[in-house]
């Protein structure tokens, strides 16, 4: 038989190399073509066809250029070959045994490995290999991510997107975690937010669109107070959510943030950016405003040494997937469908206690939760607690699932952990920047006007009302006077991590 090229390239190790090499270039084109018809592009595909497949094909060229150079230095010094080529003679029926065999063996070695890959693939696509296979550490996230509104959005989709440029700049940003989490060196809890999100344009805004967010939405709200009686109170908001184009509505509301044709960019002196003490608007016509803050203003030089953000989607929506709830607001809200039943004593003082309290393990807590819920009633309301058991039962059963849900010893996190900036009630949110502290040059005041972004239709309180379409003035449901005019609401809705719950009069 002809050689068609050098006799150097007729050797074993470049055989191997070659063969190396042509599988994975198979594999690839395989990819490539499963990718071309596929109904949506997979992020985790850019790894594996644009990374690891083509790093395993250089690998075999390089193998096979090895076996080169090595036989032709052996020529050159007079060397006999080291490795002789197989002869095949198909006339020989052994010979013809053994070459079925290798082209049998070698097309089913080929099918499985192009199966593989597409499983490989598509399990790394998936979002149990985010939150459970690949990422132990992630329970908490993974958690709240499967109870979240984003739950049938895959991890991959907001966190990488499609393309190979954005996965692997995620994945060489993360490659510290590779070792954090092999060597127990992670955070607890994990730090957020992550500074190499991919911007909301290219994410969020492929199912949402701002610029069309018009009109308004009402909100309806229904609290509980901590007291014996559980005092019932409600609020009716009519939230403006728009800011989108004029022919959709008024151009005024929330979303004139993310309105396209308005710039909104920020200077955040803390890395979870709940301190924000410079502000920028440019508007479409090129009007250009600069507010301070006048509790942290910044120095010319430190202005010069930042790089501001421009604001965008995850600034406001920053757990989108991952929420936590607070112990307040869950209690509220299973005491408004009736899941807790009202009318036990104490039911929400009690509630948030039990989820407030500091437990070593989530098995703790849950024992925990049952004992002193069961302890409570059965000494202050003896005949209350034999008569409603069903209640208090169902009482106890809801808040462990609350618990299970939003709080991880483990990985001490819990809702205090992670700020929540939609609203304003138990993280500063909207006070980043309207706390009435942000001022331009020339005096005037970034607005923190509560009816610039909501109306209060209706306050109702137990055997009182008020309503009215025009909107009413906020009236605190406790007597506090007018404090809430001067702290923020934060300050004490949300104590600060690490503090001691209120205890029930009742337990002390």
């Amino acid at each position: 038989m002809r050689r068609t090229l050098p006799s150097s390239f007729y050797n074993v190790i470049t055989v191997g190399g070659v063969v190396i090499a042509g599988v994975s270039f198979g594999l690839i084109l395989f990819l490539l073509v499963l990718e071309l018809f596929a109904a949506s592009q997979k992020p985790y595909m850019g790894i594996i066809a644009f990374v690891i497949l083509p790093s395993v094909m250089i690998s075999g060229l390089a193998i096979a250029a090895i076996g080169v150079w090595r036989e032709h230095r052996r020529q050159r010094i007079g060397a006999p070959p080291e490795h002789h080529m197989p002869v095949i003679n198909l006339n020989n029926p052994r010979h013809q045994a053994a070459v079925a065999l290798v082209s049998i063996g070698s097309v089913l070695l080929l099918v499985a490995s192009a199966f593989g890959s597409f499983k490989a693939y598509e399990h790394t696509d998936s979002d149990s290999f985010c939150g459970q296979t690949c990422h132990r550490v992630m329970e908490p996230e993974y958690t709240a991510y499967s109870n979240s509104p984003h739950a049938r959005v895959g991890c991959v989709k907001c966190h990488i997107g499609p393309g190979a440029g954005w996965f692997v700049r995620s994945k060489l940003s993360g490659a510290y975690q590779m070792y954090a989490v092999a060597f127990d060196k992670y955070q607890r809890p994990i730090k957020t937010p992550i500074h190499n999100l991919r911007p909301a344009q290219q994410t969020c805004e492929q199912c949402h669109w701002p610029s069309q967010f018009f009109s308004e939405k009402r909100v309806s709200t229904t609290y509980f107070m901590s007291d014996v009686r559980n005092t019932k109170w409600s609020l009716d908001l009519l939230v403006k959510v728009g800011g989108g184009n004029r022919e959709a509505g008024p151009t005024s509301g929330i979303h004139w943030h993310m309105n396209i044709n308005n710039k909104v960019t920020y200077i955040a002196v803390d890395s979870a950016r709940q301190s924000i003490p410079w502000v920028r608007s440019e508007t479409a016509d090129g009007r250009v405003v600069v507010y301070m803050s006048t509790d942290s203003p910044l120095s010319e030089a430190e202005l010069k040494a930042i790089t501001p953000r421009r604001m965008d989607c995850i600034d406001c929506h920053n757990r989108p997937a991952h929420i936590y709830y607070p112990a307040a607001r869950s209690v509220d809200h299973l005491m408004s469908l009736g899941w807790i039943d009202p009318l036990l004593p104490s039911a929400k003082s009690i509630g948030v206690y039990v989820l407030e309290r500091p437990y070593a393990t989530a098995a703790v807590a849950s024992d925990s939760i049952k004992r002193i819920i069961e302890a409570y009633y059965s000494t202050n309301y003896p005949e209350l607690a034999a008569t409603r058991a069903t209640e208090i039962g169902r009482m106890i059963t809801e808040l462990q699932g609350v618990y299970s849900r939003n709080y991880f010893p483990a990985m001490s996190v819990n809702w205090k952990a992670y700020p929540d900036n939609i609203g304003h009630m138990y993280f500063r949110g909207c006070f980043r920047c309207h706390d009435g502290k942000h001022v331009t040059e020339t005096g005037t005041v970034l607005t923190n006007d509560c009816n610039a972004c909501h109306v209060i239709l209706s306050q109702r309180f137990a055997g009182a009302s008020r309503v009215s379409l025009e909107g009413v003035k906020y009236l605190h449901p406790a007597d506090i006077a007018s404090a809430w005019k001067d702290v923020m609401c934060s300050d004490c809705h949300n104590p600060r991590s690490g503090s001691t719950p209120l205890i029930p009069s009742a337990i002390r």
